[in-house]
């Protein structure tokens, strides 16, 4: 199993959500975030914004899934601008439900 963390434009999360639902996976966590990347935030006029609003999607997938998630999210988020986002993909152990205590995805 993969956990896939996607920062991207808030503008852009929900067309990435509505496809991640058509490509089955319904699954996720989705928050409010603020940051900056390489370029150190954005300079407008005489106004210099450090911080950026982004959306941070979170969702655990199984390992051959993993592909198809990026070329999904890509292809949504893409504007071909500085500040579309970044993934991040980090190995997971093992997951529990609460409820249940069933172990897996």
């Amino acid at each position: 199993m993969k956990m896939i963390r996607a920062i991207l434009r808030p503008e852009s999360v929900d067309s990435v959500a509505d496809g991640l639902a058509e490509a089955g996976l319904f699954s996720m966590t989705k928050m409010n975030v603020f940051g900056r990347g390489k370029q150190k935030g954005i300079t407008i006029g005489t106004m210099h914004y450090d911080e950026l609003s982004k959306v941070m999607l979170m969702l655990v997938v199984e390992d051959g899934k993993v592909d198809e998630v990026l070329k999904l999210i890509k292809y949504k988020a893409y504007t071909g601008n500085f500040g579309d986002g970044k993934i991040f993909i980090s190995p997971v152990d093992d997951a529990v439900t609460v409820r249940t205590g069933a172990r897996g995805l």
